[in-house]
């Protein structure tokens, strides 16, 4: 028998079970859509891992990987883990940070199960998990993993807008767990200052960049682009 869980405050409405061996998120479907739980075992995390393109995908190339350079990375807006796990995948050193506390146990519970598993054990042995605010204390996040990243992803939650009618479910669910990401250029300070080499920023495509310094390159995809914020070059 698992040891029990510390009590988590959530929004009403909202729960956290056990269903089908994880550990998940439950509301009304309606609103929330499905239990949204951590998995990097199977499902989409599985076929990505096998056939999402490697490191040319957007992100690998964003973090460095693309140039034979396998950096330290600090994923400090994690969610639920896909691109920390993707980069690990590539090889790479992973701290995530979760500031959301239900959403930071979805991924130990799923971190836990990939270890038991001998295709993805050894891409979570690569991932640390801190559980804090990156805006208030990614420095003490940091020093708390010993670790002394790189390179700093960032994927805030783009502003609400009431005109976009339809939001995602998860997406929904996760503003709910979160409240509204106003704080986006306090944490892009926070990651300048730890990063030794570069901060990138996920951002819709046609979205402005972060108030703040500009950035000095720009990645783009069909629907997103990455903004780099670069110290030094990676292949120094």
């Amino acid at each position: 028998m698992s040891p029990a869980r510390p009590p988590i405050a959530l929004p009403a409405g909202l729960t956290l079970e056990e269903r089908d061996g994880r550990l998940a998120l439950v509301g009304d479907e309606r609103q929330y859509g499905k239990p949204l739980s951590v998995d990097f075992v199977s499902g989409k995390a599985a076929h990505r891992r096998q056939f999402g393109g490697g490191r040319g995908q957007l992100v690998a190339k964003a973090c460095g990987l693309s140039k034979g350079v396998t950096p330290s990375i600090v994923d400090a807006t994690a969610g639920l883990g896909r691109d920390a796990f993707v980069l690990a995948s590539l090889g790479a050193e992973v701290l995530m940070v979760e500031r959301v506390q239900a959403i930071a146990a979805l991924l130990e519970d799923g971190l836990a199960r990939a270890a038991r598993d001998a295709e993805t054990a050894p891409i979570t042995a690569r991932m640390q998990l801190r559980h804090g605010d990156a805006c208030e204390a990614l420095a003490a996040l940091v020093a708390s993993a010993e670790f002394t990243p790189q390179v700093v992803h960032l994927d805030p939650m783009f502003p609400h807008r009431e005109k976009s009618a339809l939001v995602k479910k998860e997406m929904r669910l996760f503003r709910e767990l979160a409240g509204e990401d106003d704080d986006a250029p306090r944490l892009l300070e926070a990651a300048l200052a730890v990063a030794t080499h570069r901060v990138v920023v996920k951002r819709p495509r046609k979205a402005p960049p972060i108030a703040g310094p500009a950035p000095q390159h720009t990645i783009d995809g069909k629907t997103s682009r990455y903004d780099l914020y670069v110290h030094r070059s990676l292949s120094r």
